[in-house]
């Protein structure tokens, strides 16, 4: 009797060690994926954030009936995000009115600079913009290097008289959209009327051109 319990208690114990054994851990075969991002923000930037060097003109003895060709000035988006530019000019005069100042531009787009005599074909149309006229006229030059544009104007009394004129708009205009690496050149032309009386004599114009920048993007403000 003896022996049939041990060996009863020993299948007992033996049925204990199987059962707590199934009731371990298994090896599985897995697997697994995985996928990081990050993000970096662009950067929108004109003339590396300075201000323009060069004056937009300078002169003496400004007399009526002549012209006065300011200095080129240079806009490039020096940035990594395409960019939509509103350039507004804003002048004025101490001892007399601006009726009798006639305000034109012109203003040249590209990526590779153009050789010089583009730039003094430039300046030709605008002084046959001119032309005796303060009526508004604008031209575009033909014949132009590839991936050059220039657009100029002579502006109305109307608006050269207002003291703020608006060069750029700063809405969807092609010519004002500016890539990342690209410039736009800016000369500004003045032109005192030969009807301009004894009130004008030294009396000095002051100018400025501010340009602004935005993204692309709809719905994006300066």
């Amino acid at each position: 009797m003896k022996k049939t319990k041990n060996l009863l208690l020993g299948s007992a114990i033996v049925g204990m060690i199987v059962a707590t054994a199934s009731m371990g851990t298994y090896s599985w075969f897995t697997s697994e994926t995985n996928a990081q991002g990050d993000m970096e923000n662009g950067t929108l930037e004109i003339n590396n954030g300075a201000d323009i060097e060069e004056t937009l003109f300078s002169g003496v003895k400004f007399a009526p009936s002549q012209l006065q060709y300011g200095n080129w000035v240079s806009i490039s988006n020096t940035g990594d995000m395409d960019t939509i530019l509103k350039a507004t000019y804003t002048h004025k005069v101490d001892k007399a009115s601006l009726e009798k100042y006639a305000i034109g531009y012109m203003a040249m787009k590209y990526t590779v600079t153009p050789g010089q005599d583009v730039y003094e074909d430039a300046k030709i149309a605008l002084e046959n913009l001119f032309n005796g006229t303060t009526n508004e006229r604008s031209v575009t030059s033909a014949n132009l290097p590839e991936g050059v544009e220039v657009v100029g104007k002579v502006l109305s009394e109307a608006v050269a008289d207002s003291g703020e004129i608006q060069l750029g708009e700063g809405d969807d205009d092609s010519f004002w959209q500016l890539e990342e690496g690209q410039y736009i050149d800016i000369m500004v032309g003045i032109k005192l009327d030969e009807s301009a009386g004894n009130e004008y004599q030294g009396a000095k114009y002051d100018a400025g051109l501010k340009i602004n920048a935005k993204q692309t993007d709809n719905g994006a403000e300066y």
